[in-house]
């Protein structure tokens, strides 16, 4: 059952994109720390138009209608002093339970998948841009994996990934948090095409990228 849910996945993805001439749409999937932010870099050098959901949604806090209604979830206690949201105080709540994270959701996704939605099309207007890459870390579970004609997991060490995670401002602790909402490092495997492997140098990881990349633009 699970081989046909993966199979079945791949064929929808297909059968969404066949008839469209369009540039190709790449999703990435990993963990925290795994270096998704790393490998949508090195496909922007080779002429992608990258997609940072995260950097989207940061950008979205600034404004004042998102941060009313996160406000009105959350309470004030998740401003600083300057009367911002605060993303570090936002997250220790939104990830305390289920139910809290989809208040939150409510109110974010709509809007990220929007404003990536705009720049799908911008980037498909515009000719220097080869191919289209989405750095979502919920990609698959806001269901836009079925718009990506490849999908590529980047595979890490779970020390490596802690690390990484550490410097980025999360312990331990906050990484299995988060990651215990989301669909598990095994089903991201299983669901991609290309597997990119980042446990050794960078070098390594920019080789994998431009093969991949390749055989993506080649083959399709």
């Amino acid at each position: 059952m699970h081989t046909c849910l993966t199979v079945c996945s791949r064929m929808r993805r297909l059968s969404a994109v066949s008839n469209i001439a369009e540039k190709p749409v790449i999703g990435i999937l990993g963990g925290i720390g795994s270096g998704k932010s790393t490998v949508a870099a090195e496909f922007a050098k080779l002429g992608c138009g990258v997609i940072d959901a995260d950097k989207i949604a940061h950008e979205l806090l600034a404004r004042q209608a998102v941060k009313e209604q996160i406000v009105t979830r959350f309470g004030p206690a998740v401003l600083d002093d300057a009367g911002k949201i605060d993303r570090r105080k936002l997250a220790e709540v939104a990830f305390s339970g289920t139910e809290k994270l989809s208040l939150l959701n409510q109110v974010i996704h709509p809007l990220v998948l929007e404003q990536a939605d705009k720049l799908i099309d911008q980037y498909r207007r515009q000719s220097h841009v080869k191919a289209i890459v989405l750095d979502m870390p919920l990609l698959l579970e806001v269901g836009w994996a079925e718009r990506c004609n490849k999908l590529i997991f980047i595979a890490s060490e779970q020390k490596l990934r802690q690390s990484r995670a550490k410097k980025m401002g999360f312990d331990e602790n906050h990484l299995k948090i988060r990651e215990n909402f989301q669909i598990s490092l095994d089903k991201k495997f299983d669901l991609a095409d290309n597997t990119v492997e980042n446990n050794s140098d960078f070098s390594a990881l920019v080789r994998q990228v431009a093969d991949i990349f390749s055989d993506i633009m080649d083959n399709g």
